[in-house]
């Protein structure tokens, strides 16, 4: 029987996610958890290159660990941890910053736009970002990355040192590959459909939230801008009601082509009516789940040092091949 190819995927625990977040990747983790050995991270860590609250950074890793598993991961079928309870991850980004450039680190897009938009505060961190990653992904000899857009360019940072390490020293990570999920939904802002949606958005009543609950979620998309046409169709020039299509599309299952002959002659208000009650079937078992687990921190601990304790034993393995590799000397135990 071919054993299951490795997955792995972090998310930064930097406040409540949105729909957006939901609908391109979480909602896929519960399914691909069966399909692939995976292995899920708070990225903690990757969210120091911007200044935090030390006492909102934490809250908001007990949130991101208590909706991973609201959306359905199993901790025992993958492997849940934060970042910075693995310390290998630290250890080999600074053994992959010896073999990177500043140049090509100064070229990441996200590099550039981090820094337009934190000009009092362009760190090193900002610009290391992508080798962090690097060591995230190709600690666990992982196959499989689960990627939007934002990150292709520094998946591609991840494959180019693998190749160069392993040219340089001898096979030792594999090179991984991206997954863009088939089902993954764009989603966009509710008041300007042109913007992709945003947790970070100044105006509320432009994103969903995972912690909204039904009256805000139906709120907010009766809110939603469209246009002064009063035909449901997925067009170009008609961005807020193909972006409410696309939603509806994604928590219906239903083709973009049903959604249209659905809605067929339906008035505009109906139709954001029916789109937020859709939204709100979904989002609302999963934030009531959320809150029941954030009321026993004691399991949410129990959950994230069993997934630090596994993390450990794999990212270690392919540490000590890479000290050993490199020529540092193995420390003597016992």
């Amino acid at each position: 029987m071919e054993e299951k190819k490795v997955l792995f995927s972090a998310i930064q625990p930097s406040g409540i996610l949105t729909i957006g977040n939901y609908l391109g990747a979480l909602r896929n983790f519960k399914k691909l958890q069966d399909d692939y050995n995976s292995i899920f991270s708070v990225a903690d860590l990757h969210t120091l290159t911007v200044r935090q609250d030390p006492a909102t950074l934490r809250k908001n890793v007990y949130e991101l660990t208590a909706l991973y598993l609201a959306c359905g991961i199993d901790p025992e079928k993958s492997v849940l941890f934060v970042q910075s309870h693995v310390s290998a991850h630290a250890e080999l980004t600074w053994v992959l910053n010896t073999i990177c450039y500043p140049g090509e680190l100064s070229r990441m897009t996200q590099f550039k736009e981090k820094s337009k938009s934190h000009e009092d505060n362009i760190n090193m961190g900002l610009m290391d970002y992508p080798v962090l990653m690097a060591s995230d992904i190709l600690l666990y000899q992982t196959d499989i990355v689960p990627v939007g857009a934002d990150q292709k360019q520094h998946l591609e940072l991840s494959r180019d040192i693998a190749i160069r390490f392993n040219n340089r020293f001898g096979e030792t990570f594999k090179v991984p590959d991206g997954y863009i999920s088939k089902t993954a939904a764009r989603v966009m802002s509710l008041q300007e459909p042109m913007k992709k949606m945003s947790k970070s958005d100044a105006n509320l009543n432009a994103f969903i939230s995972m912690d909204d609950d039904t009256d805000t979620v139906i709120r907010k998309f009766k809110r939603a801008i469209t246009d002064s046409d009063n035909r449901i169709i997925f067009s170009e020039d008609k961005p807020g009601i193909s972006n409410l299509l696309t939603i509806y599309s994604a928590v219906s299952d239903k083709s973009i082509e049903e959604a249209e002959k659905e809605f067929m002659g339906c008035g505009y208000g109906d139709f954001k009516l029916k789109v937020g009650e859709a939204v709100a079937a979904i989002t609302e078992p999963i934030r009531l789940e959320k809150n029941r687990l954030l009321a026993n921190k004691d399991y949410l601990d129990d959950v994230l040092k069993a997934g630090a304790e596994r993390a450990e034993r794999i990212a270690y393995r392919t540490l000590s091949k890479v000290y050993k590799k490199v020529g540092l000397v193995p420390r003597k135990r016992g």
